[in-house]
């Protein structure tokens, strides 16, 4: 009978020399996508975030697997070590948090890889708004109420483009999930009070999906004051949104008045 690592390494021979950036999802190991998991088992080479990425989510890994956290790396050090690996015929995963189509990075790494002629995927992951969501058990969409999101970030070290500042994405009064602005909190909470009214209800996310999670939901008013007496800096996600109290409502999908192309209405 084979051991667990030779299946692991017969496995890992199918895998095809390239890099694949996977999404890790918010934290949580159940979160991760089958084929995730697929590939964090098979992969020679794992490159993770560790400073973002639980080490909990590389228990699947194969034992013999080359591990090398990036936390301290800059992209001139990665690259050309994604790079070699692959030119050894070696596959690689580059498992970044959440979902890689936000926040990530990924734009100049695959820039890079494709000027280089290196093979890669990406594989999408849970972003941290559809994991608070879940957690807080609202519907982000609620009929004739918000039926927009809106993802973004304050402007810190990064700036965003002039179009796309706060102020003006908040006069939407959309459901709007706020990003990596746990630094700058009063000035996002000082815009957002631009449009929105102070009572509006504000999820405050810390670290989704990891063991030590933590969600307050207090008024817009007050999520600058959460913030620093919790003394959050990182890792933190605000989910502003009148359906996080939103009274009863249903949608028309289901209603039995309501046809469509599989169900013809029953009023």
């Amino acid at each position: 009978m084979k051991t667990l690592a030779e299946t692991q390494q017969q496995a890992s021979a199918a895998l095809a020399p390239a890099v694949y950036i996977v999404g890790a999802g918010p934290g949580d190991p159940d979160l991760l996508t089958i084929k995730a998991q697929k590939l964090l088992a098979q992969a020679d080479v794992i490159l993770f975030a560790d400073s973002l990425v639980p080490k909990p989510l590389l228990q699947m890994v194969r034992p013999d697997a080359e591990v090398i956290g990036t936390a301290n790396k800059t992209l001139e050090e990665i690259l050309p070590l994604m790079i070699e690996r692959v030119r050894s015929h070696q596959s690689v995963v580059r498992l970044h948090s959440g979902d890689p189509s936000l926040y990530s990075a990924i734009h100049e790494q695959i820039q890079a890889l494709a000027s280089a002629e290196i093979p890669f995927e990406v594989i999408p992951g849970i972003s941290a708004f559809q994991a608070a969501a879940a957690r807080l058990q609202v519907e982000l969409t609620v009929p004739e109420l918000v039926q927009t999101i809106i993802l973004t970030r304050i402007s810190g070290r990064t700036q965003v483009p002039p179009s796309e500042e706060l102020a003006s994405l908040a006069a939407h009064r959309a459901s709007l999930c706020l990003y990596l602005s746990a630094r700058h909190v009063e000035s996002a909470q000082a815009a957002l009070m631009e449009h929105y009214d102070p009572d509006t209800p504000v999820a405050v996310c810390f670290r989704i999906g990891w063991s030590d999670e933590k969600i307050w939901v207090v008024p817009l008013s007050e999520m600058a004051t959460v913030t620093e007496r919790e003394n959050l800096i990182r890792t933190t996600l605000y989910v502003i949104s009148p359906a996080l109290t939103a009274a009863k409502a249903r949608s028309r999908l289901y209603n039995p008045e309501h046809s469509h192309l599989f169900r013809r209405s029953q009023g």
